[in-house]
């Protein structure tokens, strides 16, 4: 196995400000934070996590993900405890690490970021989100159109730096020649169906960079709500000639620092919803009547159609037979 070409791009998109995400691409290293917070504090969080994606520890893939993922987010939480302007600050966090001699791909994931495998003409979804409303349809207690539009969609149930701890989602792929990592924050999957992103992958397989950047005006024409990051990784045939630099994330220091720069390039800000940390059994609990209270007024809505579908048919009889 060897990684072919890889590339990053990130936008602050069309409605916020500063860009909170972060992303690394440093074989055999990928990554995307995605930061919350508010004030500077998603930034920070975000900055901390990619600055300690280093060299992995011995072990396992998994077990080096692990390490990886909980010491970024020991930076986190330890940076969140001591500095009051950053207090409640979190960041997701979706980890590739590409052994060579062990021919694997091992992922860890911490939020509502996504990895994707595109192979043979399709995608697939290798993450599953940590989110309120993903919580809700794994459960069968809410459908995806109806994810698509709750007004909780923005709340996640897990996040680095919020614990001292943090629960890591690992599993390893045993990737083939010609297979494509994409690992994207919700700012692209947000704006863009799965679907969509596989035909512009398709159309610019052979320049990963123009792929990036069109995924990325892609989630800005349909509204850019978010932050919107992607990051790719190829799987090469031994021997291939790939590229002796890849893209890489603008230097930060090691406390996260970033600069003050307005992103919006001119564009009206509009109010967005920041992403909001809750417990999966809490969401759970508050989404629960508002549920049951859509489900009510469902069923009132079609015993008053039923009603006067039978009352215009009634009066349509009388009119002609009576």
């Amino acid at each position: 196995m060897k990684i072919g070409h890889s590339t990053g791009l990130s936008h602050p998109g069309r409605k916020r400000r500063r860009n909170e995400d972060s992303w690394v691409c440093d074989p055999p290293i990928f990554a995307v934070a995605d930061g919350m917070g508010g004030a500077k504090g998603g930034e920070i969080a975000s900055r901390l996590a990619a600055s300690a994606l280093g060299t992995a520890a011995d072990g396992s893939g998994e077990e080096r993900v692990v390490a990886l993922v909980q010491e970024a987010n020991r930076r986190v939480y330890e940076r969140s405890s001591e500095d009051a302007s950053a207090s409640g600050m979190g960041t997701t966090i979706t980890l590739a690490l590409a052994l060579v001699d062990d021919g694997t791909v091992t992922f860890g994931h911490v939020g509502d970021s996504r990895a994707y495998l595109i192979r043979d003409h399709g995608i697939e979804q290798l993450t599953n989100d940590h989110s309120l409303v993903a919580e809700l349809v794994r459960s069968g207690k809410l459908s995806p159109e109806e994810a698509e539009i709750h007004p909780q969609r923005s709340v996640i149930t897990r996040a680095l730096g919020t614990d001292p701890d943090v629960d890591v989602d690992t599993f390893t792929v045993d990737p083939q020649v010609g297979d494509l990592f994409l690992i994207c924050s919700d700012g692209l999957t947000s704006m863009v169906e799965n679907d969509v992103i596989r035909d512009v992958v398709e159309r610019r397989r052979d320049d990963l960079d123009a792929a990036a950047r069109e995924l990325v005006e892609t989630a800005n024409r349909s509204g850019g709500e978010d932050n919107i990051t992607v990051v790719f990784f190829e799987i090469a045939v031994e021997g291939a000639d790939v590229p002796e630099e890849t893209a890489q994330m603008p230097a930060r220091d090691e406390n996260g620092a970033v600069d003050d720069e307005d992103t919006l390039s001119g564009l009206e800000r509009v109010p967005t919803v920041d992403t909001m940390v809750v417990p999966t059994t809490e969401a759970q609990a508050v989404a629960a009547p508002r549920r049951k209270r859509s489900r009510r007024l469902s069923l009132l809505f079609l015993v008053v159609f039923v009603l006067v579908v039978l009352a215009a048919a009634a009066g349509l009889y009388w009119a002609l037979y009576l």
